[in-house]
């Protein structure tokens, strides 16, 4: 049952990077996926949020709220693909919240340890401190092959890139313990739903992409 959930997993993997390919290679299937993904990540926030909140008026603004950002978010990735400087700054902090969550997985999973947070009990700090050095050495390794320069900016924005990711992840994996349930949907066999794989990405890119404005 474990190895039969491993593969799956793999296998979604493998997809999900042809598919971020994809989407770097055509703008069609850029905007497709946008639209679906926006939608189905709209649709289990909706069911997570009127699991947890009961007052109307307080339900219709966290969803409104969620919405318009995820619209947003949307909007503004399909801009900035279109410019090839942004485009490229765009998937390196892609790739470097990917990971994050990578590091984090394979790091907690080897080395254990301590428990980062009662929010998500998987969570451990060992892997906290994996994603960390992964989207350090991606991050680093993206930026000093597209133009050649390192130094200690870069390594600032990977870290603050990384830690907003996990706090992406952790905000979700609290809304999840809320709601009662494992995860957000089964869109992505072996990963759970969409918010499940998007969840540090909504945070670590916005967040990733300001400390360059910032710094750079």
């Amino acid at each position: 049952m474990i190895f039969r959930d491993y593969k799956k997993r793999l296998i979604t993997s493998f997809f999900l990077f042809f598919l971020i390919y994809l989407i770097i290679k055509f703008d069609a299937i850029l905007v497709y996926s946008l639209i679906v993904l926006g939608v189905v990540s709209i649709v289990e926030f909706l069911h997570i949020s009127n699991k947890i909140f009961k007052k109307k008026l307080f339900l219709i603004i966290v969803n409104f709220s969620f919405i318009f950002y995820i619209a947003f978010f949307c909007i503004t990735f399909f801009i900035f693909s279109s410019f090839f400087e942004l485009k490229i700054i765009l998937y390196t902090l892609l790739f470097s919240c990917a990971a994050s969550d990578i590091g984090g997985y394979i790091t907690g999973k080897f080395f254990k340890g301590p428990k980062l947070t009662k929010v998500s009990p998987n969570k451990t700090v060992s892997g906290s401190l994996g994603s960390l050095i992964f989207t350090i050495m991606i991050f680093a390794i993206l930026i000093f092959y597209f133009t050649g320069n390192f130094n200690f900016t870069i390594i600032i924005i990977a870290v603050m890139t990384s830690i907003f990711c996990q706090i992406g992840d952790l905000f979700f994996s609290f809304l999840k313990r809320k709601a009662a349930i494992k995860d957000t949907g089964n869109f992505f066999p072996g990963h759970g739903g969409v918010l499940d794989r998007i969840d540090g990405i909504l945070l670590g890119i916005p967040i990733g992409y300001t400390t360059l404005a910032f710094l750079l």
